[in-house]
């Protein structure tokens, strides 16, 4: 769907009874160029439909990942944090956790070995610390499914903190392959640790306000005037842990408790794009130039580099090239996917891009002065090729919208 159009894409798979609607925007640095749509028809608790709006409240997913990636980057430009050294006073669990290797031939016993070199907070925010998601590796989903067990056997089951969640070992040495994982809920809370603030009020004091963004949130999110804006607050989704952007699992949310800064956030598509629009300018309001700068290089070493392409061409490298080309060249920067090279009519080498769930992209193109935020309001039943191939619209459309502006400028 990458040569559809988002005039009427997204319209036929409304009629078609794919989606629900989406909320797009783009802009360029000076804001010259601006692009804001919405679609569609969302759900309330009543059963009442209403038009989607720009200002509704919208779960990021894994979109947060980038928003506490700035957060943590602001604690190294104040001195709080290191980069590229050892975490181990600030963060000893990490520094304790150990290698998953195998289990005993009775299944039972986990072969662990220590770390190699310490957990930085560079292999944190490029998923090269050894830290992934359960449901990506099977070693580790072994040893949860154990070690929950026996958890809820001794009455500790329920809503789990950063470290009671995240508390398995490692899937492999720090720095020595890349798999998708909390490195960034971690780094939210180290931020906590080391400002001694929630991570969302250090967010409010040092990101969205300096931006103007009024609405930012943490699930669960209590304030009525923003549940009344929330699109997963819905009869198919009550509770409001964004079924539709999860793909029917709201487990992310359900068990957790406290600020996660690897997918708890909530905010509007023109909020999310102000950030977006700040580090494509490099204006400064948030983080230095040479720290922005920073975010655009490849940050992973050569093996984990090595580890990083043979993903992107596996089984779940759909979700990790995030619209990009299986055989593109590309590498990690602090926040999300790099394209190494140019594509003639689209992204531009070192554009910057991730997204949240399956439904919510996001890119900053530096060399081709463009940023945008797509976000479609999917069903709660899983439909990923329905989702990508949106996304996909608008990830190349946009582009061509552009163009056809500056054509219509210039005339």
């Amino acid at each position: 769907m990458a040569d559809g159009n988002i005039d009427t894409s997204f319209q036929e798979a409304i009629d078609a009874g794919k989606i629900h609607g989406a909320i797009l925007c783009a802009t360029d640095a000076e804001g010259k160029f601006t692009f804001e749509k919405t679609i569609g028809e969302r759900t309330l608790l009543s059963g009442e439909k209403v038009a989607y709006k720009l200002d509704d409240f919208l779960y990021l997913a894994s979109a947060t990942k980038l928003i506490t990636a700035i957060a943590a980057l602001q604690c190294v430009e104040d001195g709080l944090l290191s980069l590229t050294g050892d975490l181990s006073a600030v963060a000893p669990e990490l520094a304790e956790k150990q290698v998953l290797t195998g289990f005993s031939e009775d299944g039972e016993t986990p072969i662990l070995e220590p770390q190699a070199r310490p957990i930085t907070l560079e292999m944190l925010l490029t998923h090269s610390s050894g830290l992934v998601y359960h449901f990506l590796n099977p070693l580790i989903n072994q040893w949860r499914e154990k070690a929950r067990k026996d958890q809820n056997a001794a009455g500790q089951s329920g809503k789990r903190t950063i470290e009671e969640l995240f508390d398995y070992p490692l899937a492999f040495q720090p720095g020595s392959a890349w798999l998708y994982g909390p490195g960034l809920d971690w780094a939210g809370r180290i931020v906590e640790r080391v400002t001694g603030q929630r991570l969302l009020d250090r967010m409010r004091a040092r990101i969205f306000e300096p931006l103007g963004i009024a609405d930012a949130e943490f699930y669960p999110v209590v304030r009525a005037d923003l549940r009344a804006r929330m699109p997963d607050l819905n009869p198919a989704d009550p509770d409001a842990v964004g079924l539709a952007v999860l793909g029917g699992n709201g487990d992310m949310n359900r068990h957790t408790r406290g600020d996660f800064g690897g997918h708890g956030l909530f905010m509007t598509a023109p909020g999310y794009l102000r950030v977006l629009r700040s580090l494509l300018a490099n204006d400064g309001r948030i983080l230095q130039p040479a720290t922005v700068d920073g975010m655009f290089e490849h940050r992973l070493t050569a093996e984990a580099t090595a580890s990083h392409r043979a993903r992107l061409a596996g089984p779940m490298g759909l979700f990790f090239r995030v619209g990009t080309a299986v055989d593109a060249r590309s590498g990690h920067g602090l926040g999300g996917l790099l394209t190494l090279q140019d594509v003639a009519g689209w992204y531009g080498e070192r554009t910057l891009s991730w997204g949240g769930g399956l439904t919510f992209t996001w890119f900053v193109d530096r060399q081709n002065d463009l940023c945008g935020v797509g976000a479609v309001q999917a069903l709660t039943t899983r439909d990923e090729d329905t989702a990508e191939g949106l996304k996909d619209t608008f990830r190349h459309d946009i582009y061509r919208k552009r163009e056809g502006w500056k054509k219509a400028q210039s005339a």
